[in-house]
């Protein structure tokens, strides 16, 4: 019986995957823990690979062999690496923290849910039930069933995108149950087991869970909102070196950065991803909260053939989120190949739901403009909170979306803020579930899309947190930044 040989990579192997040392003002050992979860993330270095000897990668890396010796324990302690006795270190991957879903749960009176971004329903969605209820007896006769959706939702929603300047059919779209649902089944029609894909970084979480769940590995690119162009030579170099097959992008608004691309760099971005044979997965869930500056950008994807691009868009930022209505958009060959895997997930979507949508679509511009007035309105409220109440406090204020990305002062850690603000009756989404591993506890996602009052209650429990310097914050090492 043969055994199969140890994988390992050796100190200099390492050390050129791990590039340039660690800087950024964080202790060393923080920075290279950091950096070596990254290469487990991105797949550069697989589960089960031996690490090289402490005291060799010290000496690659010219650092103190204390400093190793705590980036490999840091690793251990959270999941990224576990210790054989007498064998050395090896590569894992932690458990990880609970599916994005479960956070979601029942609204609760006295406390305040910033967990979801996700606004209060549009006044005009109880008129269009009642205008469905009046039209239900035509379908009570029939099985119930419209795989694919109904004509007309179809009809409707191809022209929206028509309207928008991407010419679409109704046999280029899918409806499903929300945007959730539609991204469960494009990536399962998109990603084999082991395909990389392409995930700004930081990114929504639900979306790399559904790619783990198709059998895909996440490829994180680094995606910048002060210059959301410089994303297009990080995907052309991601994709030169990882070779994936899907791209997960938002182009618009994207969630949690705020970062939209310019019309240049959306064409150039959409040309890049063709050139190397990727299909890009485009959210558009938030594409139409445009609440500073145009609102004419061309949807992403028009100057490529139509199998390079799909889109996923829902109803649940516009209108409302208990509206469980979502579409695919693609090449009529790809959307018919994507009903059926949707047929074994459900035969259909809520006949009711679908003669609501048809109706909200036909008010679509009335609710946008409405949505938007009212986001613009929070946005606002919640910057001028923050700038008073948190001054270390810095984000970029987007000009879209759902939410501010901010960034934390030095020695503040999200994991233990959310904990500590969960017991004030504050609901928040710590900053690691947007990144890999412990990346991203520098940073806090604050929703805007919950009325001013509970915004500004939320900021307050946050400036009471950090100034009286609540001792759930300062007893874990993760505070050091």
């Amino acid at each position: 019986m043969s055994v199969e040989p140890v994988r390992s990579v050796s100190a200099t192997e390492l050390a050129v995957l791990l590039g340039a040392a660690p800087t950024g003002g964080q202790p060393l050992y923080r920075g290279l823990a950091d950096a070596l979860r990254e290469r487990v993330a991105d797949g550069s270095m697989a589960v089960g690979v031996r690490l090289p000897a402490e005291r060799a990668l010290a000496e690659e890396l010219r650092l103190s062999r204390v400093t190793v010796s705590a980036a490999y324990r840091e690793l251990r302690e959270s999941g990224w690496a576990s210790a054989r006795h007498g064998s050395g270190t090896f590569v894992a991957m932690p458990s990880g923290p609970p599916a994005w879903g479960s956070m979601v749960g029942a609204p609760v009176d006295g406390v305040i849910d910033l967990v979801n971004a996700a606004p209060a329903a549009a006044p005009e969605l109880r008129e269009a039930y009642l205008d469905a209820v009046d039209e239900l007896p035509r379908f009570m006769s029939q099985h119930g069933y419209h795989p694919g959706g109904l004509t007309t939702l179809r009809a409707a929603i191809a022209g929206h995108y028509t309207r928008r300047g991407r010419p679409t059919t109704p046999d280029q779209i899918l409806v499903t149950g929300g945007a959730g649902d539609a991204t469960e089944v494009v990536f399962e029609a998109l990603v084999e087991a082991g395909d990389r894909v392409l995930v700004e970084h930081p990114t929504y979480p639900g979306a790399v869970e559904s790619v783990q769940a198709a059998g895909g590995r996440p490829v994180p690119v680094a995606i910048d909102a002060t210059d959301p162009d410089a994303f297009v030579a990080e995907v052309d170099r991601a994709a030169r070196q990882s070779a994936p097959t899907v791209a997960y992008l938002m182009p618009d608004f994207s969630n949690p950065s705020g970062a939209r691309a310019t019309p240049e760099g959306r064409r150039r971005l959409a040309a890049t991803l063709a050139r190397h044979g990727v299909v890009t997965v485009v959210d558009e869930v938030a594409a139409e909260l445009v609440l500073d500056g145009s609102d004419d950008h061309e949807p992403f994807g028009v100057p490529v053939p139509e199998s390079a691009a799909v889109a996923i868009g829902s109803l649940s930022k516009t209108v409302w989120g208990g509206i469980r209505i979502g579409w695919v958009r693609a090449e009529a060959a790809r959307t018919a190949q994507m009903a059926k895997i949707m047929a074994r997930r459900q035969l259909s979507v809520s006949v009711l739901d679908q003669l609501a949508a048809v109706r909200l679509f036909a008010r679509h511009d009335r609710l946008v403009a409405q949505r938007r007035r009212d986001l613009r309105v929070q946005r606002d409220a919640l910057a001028a909170a923050v700038d008073d109440r948190l001054p270390g406090w810095n984000y970029v204020l987007p000009a879209g979306g759902l939410s501010l990305w901010c960034a934390l002062p030095a020695g503040t850690s999200s994991t233990e803020l959310v904990a500590a603000a969960r017991s004030r009756g504050l609901l928040l989404a710590p900053g690691p579930r947007f990144g890999t591993g412990h990346l991203f506890d520098d940073h806090q996602r604050l929703p805007f899309t919950r009325p001013v009052s509970e915004l500004t209650a939320a900021v307050n429990i946050l400036a009471t947190l950090v100034v009286s310097g609540d001792a759930s914050m300062s007893a874990a090492p993760t505070l050091v930044v």
